[in-house]
């Protein structure tokens, strides 16, 4: 079965499409293309969207789906009348809310992923620049002033799992390939033996790591097999005999990397 599903907003639209491709992930056997359609902010935008979404229909000859977080009543109705089934995420939410605070809300659009809170976005940008100029050991001057630094063999998914951090919880993360010079010698590497206490290590299955690198640098002694077990294997020993967290990323997303890195170290999050 194929359907569409718009995810409609009056802002970014970042909280309709995380909240609706995490509902979408029920449905096993359902091919949904999915469409994003951010600041729909004027009633002429919405007239646009719901003659898109009926030519969407009789294209796929069923009615579309749209997540919507629209907070103006009355684009909403536009909305809400087109040949889709309309789902108003803010509404199942903020109605209750309103009853037990007792209290009507600001309906305020961009809220969750705007600038409101200038405080928290100079935090979240910072995070991110330090994860930036950290990145892959390019520069080990400021580890004293990390939250966290990550360790493991290339392409173990350090990089991502930082910058996630940085967006989501603000905080500063850096990471340092372990190369083979690393992991042939007795101890950690100079560089982050003085910060034993922020180390959490990245592992990887390595016909996983054969398949990433293969994209990066095809057919090389980097991308083999061979040399792929052999730094991990060396890797993960090494961390372990240090006394370093070790996490296997093999099956996990960013998502689920950085929520696991926080269970296991209780690292406090700066943004919340």
């Amino acid at each position: 079965m194929k359907r569409t599903a718009f995810f409609v907003s009056d802002s970014t639209g970042i909280t309709a499409e995380t909240l609706g491709r995490s509902l979408l992930t029920q449905f096993d056997d359902i091919e949904v293309k999915t469409v994003s359609v951010p600041f729909v902010a004027q009633p002429e935008l919405a007239r646009e969207l719901v003659e898109r979404v009926a030519q969407v229909a009789a294209e796929d000859g069923a009615r579309p789906i749209v997540f919507s977080t629209l907070t103006d009543q009355g684009i909403y109705e536009i909305v809400a009348a087109s040949e889709a089934l309309v789902l108003d995420l803010f509404s199942v939410f903020i109605r209750p809310l309103e009853i037990e605070f007792n209290l009507g809300s600001t309906h305020a659009s961009g809220r969750s992923h705007g600038m409101a809170n200038r405080a928290s976005y100079e935090v979240r940008m910072e995070a991110v620049s330090f994860a930036l100029q950290h990145d892959d050991g390019a520069s080990t001057r400021h580890y004293n002033d990390a939250d966290l630094i990550m360790v493991g063999v290339s392409r173990s998914g350090k990089t991502p799992t930082c910058v996630y951090l940085a967006m989501q919880f603000g905080l500063r993360a850096a990471n340092y390939p372990m190369t083979e010079d690393d992991i042939s010698r007795p101890g950690l590497p100079h560089a982050v033996a003085p910060y034993t206490d922020k180390l959490f290590g990245l592992s990887i299955d390595p016909e996983r790591l054969r398949q990433v690198r293969g994209e990066r640098q095809p057919n090389s002694r980097y991308a083999s097999l061979s040399q792929c077990r052999k730094e991990v294997k060396e890797c993960e020993a090494l961390l372990r005999r240090e006394g370093v967290p070790l996490l296997d990323t093999t099956n996990l997303s960013v998502e689920e990397i950085a929520s696991r890195i926080l269970l296991k170290t209780g690292i406090e999050r700066r943004l919340r």
